[in-house]
């Protein structure tokens, strides 16, 4: 469930020449999930994003974290622990390895990419319980990139300029299938957020896979109107109900 939040952030970024401005090393964005049970919209799980910079034989990487874990209380109920990475050129945001490491209830994945960008393919590597372990090789196209180095790039962008109702597209590769995604920038607005009242970017973001996101008027995400441009709330209706992502802290800002 926790993962659909991050397809439906993913589906925000559009650019694939922007340049890193904003997003430094140390890093750290954490959010309440809340999900509606009941009618009722109830925080289940707390989101984390951080950023660290890693050094390789040959270059230094910027390392993109999302987690996702339930409230203690829910984990009987429902339990979420889920890991997700990506490392990335610290000036593009391009990818090369992402690793993906889910554990939901009695669901388990592994699932990581390791990127060649001049062949245009994917080297995958499934894992799942009970030893099952599955290679394959995907052919992708130019710019593709996976879900958190997406989520990441969608700050990258010069949205001040940009005309309301401007819509653009992106290809996005999830569970070895590249998908489209489209995003509608609807102007500035002001919402009060656990850091402040914050004046943001608002957009609407839709895709064409019907098992991501469910109708036309229903998936938002706000973002500061500032050089930092962080996500500062998401809403978002998906095929097993609808909930919130709402920030509570942020630390590290490059500004």
């Amino acid at each position: 469930m926790v993962y659909r939040f991050f397809v439906a952030l993913a589906l925000l970024s559009f650019s694939l020449n922007a340049q890193n401005d904003a997003i430094i090393a140390n890093e750290k964005l954490t959010y309440t999930a809340a999900y509606n049970m009941s009618g009722i919209l109830t925080d289940i799980a707390e989101v984390t994003m951080e950023t660290s910079n890693i050094k390789t034989s040959k270059a230094t990487l910027l390392k993109l974290k999302c987690t996702a874990a339930t409230y203690s209380k829910w984990d009987n109920f429902f339990k979420i622990r889920d890991l997700y990475e990506s490392y990335v050129n610290p000036k593009t945001l391009t990818p090369y390895l992402y690793k993906r490491d889910i554990n939901e209830g009695s669901y388990y994945k592994y699932m990581k990419y390791t990127f060649s960008h001049k062949t245009k393919t994917v080297k995958s590597q499934l894992k799942k319980k009970n030893n099952y372990e599955e290679n394959k090789i995907i052919t992708i196209n130019s710019g593709t990139k996976d879900i958190v180095s997406t989520i990441y790039t969608l700050r990258l962008f010069d949205y001040k300029n940009m005309p309301i109702g401007t819509r653009k597209s992106l290809t996005i590769i999830f569970d070895r299938e590249e998908f489209k995604g489209q995003i509608t920038y609807l102007g500035k607005e002001t919402i009060t957020t656990a850091i402040g009242k914050k004046e943001c970017y608002k957009l609407a973001i839709g895709s064409s896979q019907t098992d991501v996101l469910k109708g036309k008027n229903n998936n938002f995400l706000w973002l500061t109107a500032d050089v930092n441009k962080i996500p500062v709330y998401g809403k978002f209706k998906i095929p097993v109900g609808n909930g919130e992502l709402k920030i509570k802290s942020a630390t590290g800002l490059k500004y």
